[in-house]
C-alpha cells in the first residue's frame, strides 16, 4: 500500500499562495535536505490544475539545473482536472473522473504520492480517507497580503489529526507532521 503525503508551505497567518514573498528567506540547507528527501520518497506527484500549471512552467524552465529540478520534471505526475486535456509537462496523466476511486487504485498499487499545497484535491483526499500525512512547513513570517482564497484557514469540513512530530530548522522554519484521524498511523 502506498502513502499520500501533503506538504504545504505556509506563513504564521496561513498564507499558502505567495511563496515568492516569504519562502526563500527561510529555505536553508536543512530545508533543502528535507525537501530533497521528501521528493525522493515519492514515486509520483498529485496536484490540481492550478498547481500543475504553476509547477509545469517553473520546473520545465529549470530542467538540467540540478538533481531536484530534474526529479520534479521526470517524476510521474497525476493532475486532477476536468479542464486540462492535453498536458505538456513530461510524464503527466490527467484524472478527470472518479477521482477518489482512481487515487485509491494508485495508492493500492504501492505508489507513494506527494502533493504540494492545500486546495480542493487535498480536501477530497481528506474526505475519502486517502491522505496519510500532512506536513506543514511553517515559516516564521506574517505575510499580511493573502486573500481569503489564498489561506489554509478557510471554510472547510472539520478534520482532526494526530501529531507525529516536528523538525526545527536554524532559520526558524518548522516542519510539523500530522496524520489524519481517519488514516492509519505510521
Amino acid at each position: 500500500m502506498g502513502k499520500i503525503v501533503n506538504a504545504t508551505y505556509l506563513t504564521l497567518d496561513g498564507d499558502i499562495s505567495n511563496m515568492m514573498d516569504w519562502h526563500f528567506d527561510y529555505f536553508g540547507e536543512q530545508a533543502q535536505k528535507a525537501a530533497t528527501a521528501q521528493l525522493a520518497d515519492a514515486d509520483a506527484l498529485i496536484m490540481g490544475r492550478e498547481t500543475y500549471e504553476g509547477f509545469a512552467g517553473a520546473w520545465s524552465s529549470r530542467a538540467g539545473v540540478d538533481e531536484f529540478a530534474d526529479r520534479m520534471n521526470n517524476i510521474k505526475k497525476y493532475v486532477v482536472s476536468t479542464t486540462l486535456t492535453e498536458p505538456e509537462w513530461t510524464n503527466t496523466e490527467v484524472i478527470s473522473e472518479n477521482v477518489a476511486e482512481k487515487v485509491r487504485e494508485i495508492k493500492e498499487s504501492g505508489t507513494n504520492l506527494l502533493q504540494y499545497g492545500f486546495g480542493d484535491v487535498s480536501r477530497l483526499l481528506l474526505e475519502h480517507g486517502l491522505l496519510d500525512e500532512l506536513r506543514l512547513w511553517l515559516h516564521p513570517v506574517l505575510s499580511g497580503k493573502a486573500q481569503p482564497s489564498e489561506l489554509l484557514y478557510r471554510d472547510t469540513q472539520q478534520a482532526k489529526f494526530h501529531y507525529n512530530g516536528v523538525e526545527v530548522h536554524d532559520t526558524g522554519l518548522l516542519i510539523l507532521s500530522y496524520t489524519p484521524v481517519n488514516a492509519a498511523r505510521p
